[in-house]
């Protein structure tokens, strides 16, 4: 009897996970797709656009990296609630995040619009660079609200089991962003030749027709709809659980992003050839690393709603049911990275020094076993352990890794010991490894198995 509901649990398990991961995938591989296309493009207009705009991009990954991590609080907690289908507990939810993330898109769209060499100044030192970067961010700046709510809103409806619609969306950004990036960087239908700065232009129009269509299904579809009046809605008791599970959370991520960017800013002091080969670095990665992504957001959605039914030891198995699947998608990941070499290398050599192939070959083989390492954690972290509200394991244990480990490690072996750039680079891509064994020993501690829903939170 027990061996028959397993398999019963197990087929509805790859049902499920199926319908999730495949339009999360689609819209990943959207979003990559969205960053190859302004690398390919802006390779007709020279290695400093592309260098430039790579660099420049590292801010905004940073308000990325805070509206991930809102989302992760979103998502932990909507996911929870839908199992349980409290929709107006939602409702809260989503006030409490637009509060904060349209604050933070404020922020950074002031500081971009109006100290945008200071910020490039970050992560480089050259003139040329700064000049190019300095445009795409003012550029960007205006995108920033739109995203701010464009982030909570989707996250809303995946956890909805939505993930189809996002899809829809995601492919109408995708197409948009496309058309406009040639219109403004080639100046087609008599718009000025912009170059770096006409994809910041591209991406800000795209973002706000995204939200209009947000805001189309939300008064057609969704079951919680996208109402800027849930900003003002005031629950302590919910409040207090998102700023308890999602502040980690947001910290992990923040952590997480600018350690990412200080790799960025050791690599941007290198020298252009290094910057540019990690250009389409980025670029590869990002597509090696689109099913682990996509299992670890579909795994918070799909055990947050069985952990919301009460499903406590079906949310144990269906965790182990992932692990699996993300070992798969790390070396699938790898592989991806290594048949597109030669085809990344040949379209590279349009633009690229002979120096900067040199370290863009060794840095996607590296690559190719470094996704195996993101693929495990990221699964755990941003997916199977968030699922249960688990948030604070992962903001300690990425910063240590990132703060006290590969980021000093980074900066020793590039400015005091001056080592190869290729040996710098090999150091920093040793961080996701240096974490497995604590990951690995928290996931089989079980700690995360737990329903964070309340029954009482009216009372709150």
């Amino acid at each position: 009897m027990e061996t028959t509901n397993l398999l019963t649990e197990k087929k509805e398990f790859n049902k499920k996970i199926f319908r999730l991961v495949l339009p999360i995938i689609i819209q990943n591989i959207l979003s990559a797709a969205i960053s190859s296309a302004d690398v390919l493009m802006l390779n007709y207009a020279g290695q400093d656009s592309i260098s430039a705009v790579s660099l420049a991009s590292q801010y905004t990954s940073i308000l990325h990296s805070v509206f991930y991590g809102l989302s992760t609080g979103v998502t932990m907690l909507t996911a929870q609630y839908f199992g349980k289908k409290d929709y107006r507990a939602i409702e809260v939810i989503e006030g409490i995040a637009l509060r904060i993330s349209v604050a933070s898109g404020i922020l950074f769209g002031l500081l971009a619009l109006c100290i945008p060499k200071q910020l490039m100044h970050i992560f480089t030192n050259d003139q040329t660079l700064i000049n190019i970067g300095a445009d795409y961010i003012r550029c960007m700046s205006v995108a920033f609200i739109s995203w701010a709510v464009l982030e909570v809103y989707l996250s809303i409806l995946r956890s909805c089991n939505h993930v189809t619609v996002c899809t829809i969306l995601s492919c109408m950004a995708f197409i948009l962003n496309i058309l406009f990036n040639a219109v403004f960087i080639f100046g087609l239908l008599g718009a000025p030749k912009l170059g770096a700065k006409g994809v910041a232009i591209a991406t800000s129009i795209s973002r706000l027709i995204e939200l209009i269509g947000c805001i189309f299904v939300s008064v057609t579809k969704a079951e919680v709809k996208l109402k800027l009046r849930f900003i003002f809605i005031k629950n302590k008791a919910l409040f207090q659980d998102f700023i308890k599970l999602s502040l980690p959370a947001l910290l992990n991520d923040i952590i997480w992003g600018l350690g990412f960017s200080m790799y960025s800013v050791i690599i941007g002091h290198l020298g252009s050839d290094a910057v540019a080969a990690n250009s389409f670095v980025i670029v590869a990665r990002n597509f090696g690393t689109i099913l682990c992504f996509g299992i670890a957001s579909a795994g918070t959605i799909l055990l947050g709603n069985v952990l919301g039914e009460g499903k406590l030891r079906q949310a144990r198995d269906d965790g182990r049911r992932l692990m699996k699947l993300t070992v798969i998608s790390g070396i699938a990941g790898g592989l991806i990275v290594l048949a597109a070499t030669p085809i990344i290398l040949k379209y590279a050599a349009k633009s690229l020094s002979a120096t900067a192939l040199h370290y863009l070959k060794y840095m996607l083989l590296i690559n190719s076993y470094y996704i195996s390492g993101i693929a495990v954690n990221t699964t755990l972290i941003a997916g199977v352990f968030r699922a249960g509200g688990d948030s604070k394991f992962g903001f300690i244990c990425d910063t240590i890794d990132m703060w006290c480990y590969a980021v000093p490690l980074g900066f020793l072996s590039a400015f005091v010991f001056k080592l190869p750039v290729l040996v710098v680079y090999f150091l920093i891509c040793t961080d996701e490894f240096v974490k497995w064994p604590w990951v690995l020993s928290h996931y089989k501690s079980e700690k995360w198995v737990k329903n964070i829903t309340r029954d009482d939170w009216e009372q709150g």
